[in-house]
């Protein structure tokens, strides 16, 4: 073979490496880099709506796989252009781990008529199109299957449905225009099915925007039982993509999964839902000792007369104290419950809590003394506990009702009965002038508080069993919630 022709099998060989390998982002960016552990984390790293700590926990290569087969994307475990625009893309915010069409469990409604809610309008468009589009959604699913869906204008709704941005009730906030538009619950008690839509978005009913109809007959989907679809034309399919919506039906695909839970609009009446009977029952919780009862608050996790005693945040996950007893909510893992004296021997009851970012401490209180916890190892510090003079508070102050710090002041605040302090985490010290007046600094919120947290810049404070929304800068309260609201309760 001649040298030239040599050169020009090599050099063909070359090229059609180049061509034939994927386009890699050779050295992601930080940006990019962030953008892929967080879409990871959030979308197949656990089995709840979303996972907002923006803390990646998984194996990358392995996840990145998975989303990249999930999406018929070329498998390479490496970040390339495709993957990125895949995740750039507007979508719903529920997780793609499902292996099938269906949640785990395959919950359902088990009755033939759903009640719905619309609590908070968009106002992209009236309210008579919002209403009508959301019929029109519901209408593609009883069109099919035997269910039956009723508006109700009052009262709770086995679906409730809200058009809010960014903080809207429940511990998946809402990120802005794009990404995520959109999320919603199984079927169940509790939950039942609440459907929300981000109001950033601008909400359509044709191609500009976001199609109301396409996204709400979606996220009714999840509602209904659905969970995504590996295929590109269906509905259940996690991005959003814009198709003609002039006489629109279910695609196949959708068709099937849902006569797979519910049955076909025109089968036989005994194979459909029996009318009038509860959503499917939760697992019940292991029985408690009959001494114990009283004091072990697990079964009070769902009441709406829940107080909590304390609250913090610690490393991304928050901490609600009752009676000795701690539940921790975790973005991935969900709700878990526990002992204070297990996990941190010595110390009984939480009064107060808050964290110190900065300092990779949080300080538990109890009665007159405090403890310092490593945040990140989330043990005990030596030298501990201190009695609460050591603060600068008077001893006159034999126990605080809560405490909270900010982190646009870098200041921590100590609540006691009806007078707050002001710490300056920097120096240590009390800053002049306090204490203050609660009721006068914090209007509508009254003159006592019984547990604070931080989240996403509002100040979330527990009086009795109220959990209120409150935007410290200007000094209003802008939601009230329950405190339940934080333990997956509805």
């Amino acid at each position: 073979m001649q040298l030239s022709a040599l050169w020009t099998l090599l050099l063909a060989g070359v090229l059609a490496t180049i061509q034939a390998a994927p386009a890699v982002a050779p050295t992601p960016t930080p940006y990019q880099q962030g953008l892929a552990e967080g879409y990871l984390s959030r979308f197949y790293g656990n089995v709840g709506i979303g996972n907002t700590s923006g803390l990646f926990r998984g194996n990358f290569s392995e996840d990145l796989e998975a989303m990249q087969s999930f999406f018929g994307l070329e498998v390479t475990g490496v970040l390339n252009h495709e993957t990125l625009g895949v995740m750039k893309a507007s979508r719903c915010g529920v997780s793609d781990i499902g292996r099938y069409g269906h949640f785990a469990g395959e919950p359902k409604w088990k009755k033939r008529l759903i009640t719905y809610r619309i609590t908070q309008y968009t106002t992209d468009l009236s309210q008579r199109q919002v209403d009508e589009t959301i019929a029109q959604a519901f209408k593609l699913y009883s069109d099919v299957i035997p269910l039956d869906f009723k508006q109700i204008s009052s009262d709770t709704a086995d679906i409730m449905i809200l058009f809010k941005g960014g903080q809207h009730g429940d511990p998946y906030p809402f990120d802005g225009t794009g990404k995520v538009v959109a999320h919603a619950n199984s079927p169940g008690r509790k939950l039942g099915g609440d459907t929300h839509f981000d109001d950033d978005e601008y909400w359509t009913l044709d191609q500009t925007g976001v199609n109301l109809l396409l996204m709400a007959a979606h996220e009714l989907g999840h509602s209904l039982g659905l969970d995504h679809s590996r295929n590109r034309s269906a509905l259940m399919f996690p991005t959003y993509q814009f198709v003609n919506t002039d006489g629109y039906k279910l695609p196949d695909d959708d068709v099937r999964e849902i006569q797979a839970l519910y049955g076909s609009r025109t089968a036989d009446p005994t194979t459909a839902p029996e009318p009038d009977s509860p959503a499917d029952p939760e697992p019940e919780e292991p029985t408690e000792d009959p001494a114990n009862v009283l004091r072990n608050p697990r079964d009070q996790q769902c009441s709406k007369d829940l107080a909590f005693d304390a609250s913090t945040s610690i490393r991304g996950d928050l901490f609600f104290f009752k009676n000795g007893y701690y539940w921790r909510w975790n973005a991935v893992s969900g709700i878990h419950f526990g002992k204070v004296s297990t996990k941190w021997p010595g110390i009984d009851l939480v009064d107060a809590a808050y964290e110190a970012p900065n300092e990779n401490v949080v300080h538990l209180f109890e009665g007159n003394q405090y403890w310092g916890i490593k945040a990140i190892e989330r043990t005990l510090i030596p030298g501990y506990p201190k009695p609460l003079t050591s603060l600068g508070l008077p001893s006159s102050v034999s126990k605080i009702d809560a405490a909270v710090y900010i982190t646009r002041t870098g200041k921590t605040l100590i609540f006691a009965n009806a007078q707050y302090w002001s710490i300056d985490e920097a120096t240590d010290q009390i800053d002049p002038g306090y204490p203050k007046s609660i009721a006068q600094d914090f209007p509508g919120v009254g003159s006592k508080i019984d547990a604070v947290f931080e989240n996403y810049g509002y100040l979330y404070i527990s009086v009795g069993p109220k959990l209120l929304e409150f935007y410290k800068p200007g000094q209003r309260v802008t939601r009230m919630l329950l405190n339940s609201n934080w333990l997956d309760c509805y």
